[in-house]
């Protein structure tokens, strides 16, 4: 009698199904509302400066509020999807983000404006960790299909970045500075309604093994996470009273009381927030990764590069509208080139990383977006807009080739079992950094006056070439390889248990 072999049960191969296909069209979604309000707003300020007597400080606030928000409550958010259910948290998230947005688009002046932006900020953080959570689950089966699935999402939020300006100026120009928030409305209805009926309902202890793949052995049921709350309010409280001490020493002054006092309130609850880390058991930022070289490192350049692009965006709105006159519909145009270039250098940088990995590109990524905002230093109100042309490609060709590289670098210097929580820290402080930009960069444009924007202009592309020069710097320290490898595309989606 032979003896028998046990067979192993065949993995179940998952297809790119058109039900799979309704799933990640759903979640995209939430990207996209994401992504899209961190630039049409820009586009929108001279107007709502004009329309709500709002200066230069309280538009800051407009921008910042919703930065602010989404960066210090994204790792709650996952938390949240963790206990509750992605889907449930996904949706809550997208009801949230529209009710802010009517409130924006109903706001009688800049106090109720930027309360309602914080809020759009909340539903954000509750939308982005939680729709990766739920692409996830949809391809946990293959590795393959959930990196095409992921590469889909991603090309989604892209996408929405490169068309938010242009899009405000068509809205803007059509039905006036509030639509580019009322538009939401029905991005937000589509994307609960197709949540409702195409994203099943899973059972909540369903949620403790989601990010298991099928090739791996079940796992005991983990204990959910706790929230780690005095963490999250130390944050909250440290963030932004440094961003408030920043926008408005201008206005107030580096000598008034308020001004010192944010900033001394930032270091302590900054120091209590490390504290608070070092000694919670399910600490929202596990301080053992930051002592990983190449991680800080890749982090820090992260902070640098979004820094740089959001305060610099933020100026240049204001650059060309106010300093050059141009109307939000022009000045939309005139961000094509700087915004849709990210969509080529980003396909580039796929098969550059592939070829000489990930330190080179970001070197030679942050070098050259540093040589296009050092073109930004003569420009003035009389330059002609082709002049700006090599500017506004050389930005988003170095960043599209760097980020990528990064995120990559960050996943790959962790293991794989703690991609998820690596993810999640780098959106938190690059979101961090983007709101300290606006804050910093545009405290030096003063009242708002042209020549004070075009001073501010002018300072703040120095600035960006000399950060982008310390980001070349970071990522030459790094170690040209990891121990640990894990392509971005297919660690990202276990950000679902990120904090």
């Amino acid at each position: 009698m032979k003896p028998t072999h046990a067979t192993p049960p065949a993995t179940p191969h998952v297809r790119f199904t058109p039900a799979l296909l309704r799933i990640v069209g759903t979640v995209s979604v939430g990207f996209v509302v994401t992504q899209l309000d961190v630039t049409i707003v820009n586009i929108a300020l001279a107007r709502i400066a004009a329309d709500l007597h709002a200066n230069v400080a309280r538009l800051q606030w407009i921008v910042d509020a919703y930065t602010l928000a989404f960066a210090v409550l994204m790792l709650s958010g996952g938390v949240l999807g963790d206990r509750y259910g992605a889907r449930r948290m996904y949706m809550v998230g997208l009801v949230v983000f529209a009710l802010a947005s009517l409130a924006c688009g109903l706001a009688p002046n800049p106090a109720l404006l930027i309360a309602a932006r914080a809020l759009q900020g909340a539903g954000a953080a509750a939308m982005l960790p939680n729709s990766l959570a739920l692409l996830n689950e949809a391809c946990r089966h293959e590795r393959s299909l959930r990196a095409r699935a992921v590469g889909f999402w991603t090309a989604a939020g892209a996408i929405s970045i490169a068309a938010g300006p242009v899009a405000g100026g068509l809205l803007i120009a059509a039905f006036g500075w509030r639509s580019i928030f009322l538009v939401n409305l029905p991005l937000c209805a589509a994307g609960l309604a197709a949540t409702l009926a195409w994203i099943p309902a899973k059972p909540r202890n369903a949620n403790a093994n989601a990010n298991a793949d099928a090739d791996t052995p079940a796992a005991a049921p983990q204990r959910p996470r706790s929230l780690d709350v005095r963490g999250q309010l130390l944050a909250v409280v440290a963030l932004t009273a440094f961003t408030g001490a920043v926008i408005e020493w201008r206005p107030l002054g580096f000598a008034h009381w308020a001004i010192w006092g944010g900033l001394l309130l930032a270091v302590v609850a900054g120091v209590a927030f490390v504290a608070q880390e070092a000694r919670t058991a399910d600490p929202m930022l596990p301080l053992a990764m930051l002592r990983n070289r190449t991680f800080s490192a890749a982090v820090l350049f992260g902070i640098c590069v979004n820094l740089t692009y959001y305060g610099t965006v933020f100026v240049l709105a204001l650059f060309l509208q106010h300093a050059r006159g141009q109307t939000p519909l022009q000045a939309g145009l005139t961000f094509i080139p700087l915004t849709g270039g990210f969509l080529i250098s980003n396909i580039a940088s796929g098969h550059v990383v592939s070829r000489f990995g990930t330190r080179l590109p970001m070197i030679g990524g942050a070098l050259v977006a540093g040589l296009g905002y050092a073109l930004l230093i003569p420009v003035d109100a009389g330059t002609p807009l082709v002049a700006l042309l090599a500017a506004f490609l050389l930005i988003p060709s170095g960043m599209g080739l760097a980020v990528p590289a990064m995120t990559t670098t960050v996943l790959s210097s962790v293991e794989p079992a703690r991609a998820g929580t690596a993810s999640a820290l780098l959106n938190t402080a690059r979101q961090a950094g983007g709101a300290v930009g606006v804050a910093a960069f545009g405290a030096l444009t003063g009242g708002g006056a042209a020549a004070e924007i075009t001073g501010g202009l002018h300072a703040d592309a120095g600035i960006s070439a000399a950060l982008l020069l310390v980001a070349a710097c970071l990522a030459w320290t790094m170690r040209a390889d990891s121990p640990h490898c894990a392509p971005a595309a297919t660690a990202e989606p276990r950000m679902k248990t990120s904090r």
